[in-house]
């Protein structure tokens, strides 16, 4: 038996010389393969559209040529506002309401008596001419944006492009104030010598002077795409991007699609939709322990009473965005027909979303931080364009899906991120929740004062930090 077991044995041993070592290679193998897949940054497809009427033309190239773009107006367009607000029909507000019922009627008609009788658009018109404005043909459909350079560069300076993506309800108008202290620093006391700027301010397409898109389904990861497009026209290669509201998602798709093209991004709002369980252990306990979670004194100050803060103030603050993710059409008709309407729906937003407590005052606040003509200039963008209806279906084309379904849920952000996190922001996300999403987080700054509309509050604030965080990149 043991002779005969023998062989047997010796045949076991042959096949193990064999399988042992292709069995360590196909382990080893896979290993390798897991690790180099773990760093393999996943991105989002860059795709292509068509947001042209009708169907896209087979034949012929798109017009890329950048042409000069100036903001004009007319008498007719002066008499036909003039027309209408002489004829609104205003519901008294109830007494003591302040702005907690929304916009004080009280106040809108002071307000829109400085717009009939004080604001004068032509002037208005100068003021936003006085940046070089421009449009191309991306997509289909025609693309506004300024491009703004600096008038003097010091001696072995690089330029830095900077793209700076606005939201709604606001504009290409809200970064006026931040341009020239990010194009000429000394100029303006930020001796930051070592840091300057070129300056790309796009309209969102159906935003003021950008077209609207003609077809469905128009949303951030498109804009994303047209506005790469639009860097890599003007000859960039490399650029660093700026945004807060719809300009922080566009940024962050913009990161998430072409990494190598975006040397960092720096965010004034952040968007962190994955919740899940250790989220929901991580508020529990931030409350009580909140170094065990990772929370911050100051993150505890600025996020609890959790339900308060993150549930009641943002459902109250949020209507608009059902309406418009939903059927923005429908509201959109009555703001598109009335200047007075229009004023009151976008400048309630600058009110409460610059500052909270904003929602106790007669006046909403307003003026404390804005003058008329900055905020009229800004509602007029809207109306000479028509362009509210189109800015509000943004919101159904963004977010009508599950938030766990799109393409950028699942990416994350591996380029170089700065967060500035103004205290009166609709939302704050602390450092250990943006991390989840923001994997290379290189300046994370609490902001002292300052809300939602941070370029155009405080534009001094912002420019330092952008200042900052491109610094720090660029030592890297």
């Amino acid at each position: 038996n043991t002779i005969l077991c023998l062989p047997r044995s010796f045949e076991y041993s042959q096949k193990n010389a064999v399988l042992v070592p292709v069995a360590t290679l196909g382990v080893g193998g896979m290993l390798v393969y897991w690790l180099r897949s773990r760093h393999k940054i996943k991105t989002i497809e860059m795709g292509d559209g068509w947001w042209g009427s009708g169907e896209r033309p087979l034949k012929g190239k798109e017009d890329e040529s950048i042409r000069p773009f100036k903001i004009e107006t007319s008498d007719k367009e002066i008499e036909d506002l003039q027309y209408r607000l002489e004829r609104a029909r205003y519901a008294p507000p109830l007494e003591g309401a302040a702005f907690h019922y929304g916009f004080n009627s009280s106040y809108l008609q002071k307000v829109v008596a400085y717009w009939k009788n004080q604001f004068n658009w032509r002037k208005q018109v100068e003021v936003l001419n006085k940046y070089p404005h421009f449009r191309t043909t991306i997509e289909g459909i025609d693309i506004h944006f300024i491009h703004v350079k600096p008038s003097y560069i010091p001696h072995g300076q690089a330029v830095q492009p900077l793209l700076m993506v606005h939201g709604w309800p606001g504009s290409f108008y809200e970064f006026y104030k931040i341009i020239p202290l990010l194009t000429e620093p000394a100029r303006h006391g930020l001796n930051e010598g070592d840091v300057v700027f070129e300056v790309i301010c796009p309209s969102i397409p159906g935003y003021g002077f950008s077209e609207a898109p003609h077809q469905q389904g128009f949303d951030t990861v498109a804009t994303a795409r047209i506005f790469h497009k639009l860097m890599n026209r003007l000859g960039f290669k490399e650029y660093y991007l700026q945004g807060g509201d719809w300009g922080s998602r566009i940024t962050t798709n913009m990161a998430q699609m072409l990494p190598q093209s975006v040397k960092g991004l720096h965010l004034n709002l952040v968007f962190v939709s994955k919740q899940g369980l250790r989220r929901m252990i991580s508020v529990m306990l931030g409350a009580y322990v909140p170094w065990l979670v990772g929370l911050t004194k100051e993150d505890v100050r600025r996020t609890y009473p959790f339900i308060q803060k993150n549930i009641y103030d943002i459902l109250r603050e949020s209507g608009y965005l059902h309406i418009q993710a939903t059927k923005p059409d429908t509201a959109g008709c009555g703001l598109n027909d009335s200047p007075v309407g229009l004023a009151a729906y976008i400048l309630e937003k600058f009110s409460t979303w610059t500052d909270k407590s904003f929602l106790d005052k007669d006046d909403g606040g307003l003026e404390s931080k804005y003058s008329l003509d900055e905020l009229l200039t800004n509602v007029m963008i809207y109306w000479v364009t028509s362009s509210i209806v189109s800015s509000m279906r943004f919101y159904k084309e963004n977010i009508s899906k599950d938030p766990g379904l799109t393409a950028d849920a699942r990416v994350g952000v591996h380029v170089p991120t700065g967060i500035a996190a103004f205290p009166q922001e609709i939302v704050h996300t602390p450092r250990a929740w943006a991390k989840q999403v923001f994997k290379n987080i290189i300046t994370y700054t609490y902001m002292p004062h300052g809300g939602h509309f941070a370029a155009f509050e405080e534009p001094k604030l912002l420019a330092q930090d952008i200042m900052h965080f491109v610094r720090k990149v660029e030592q890297l």
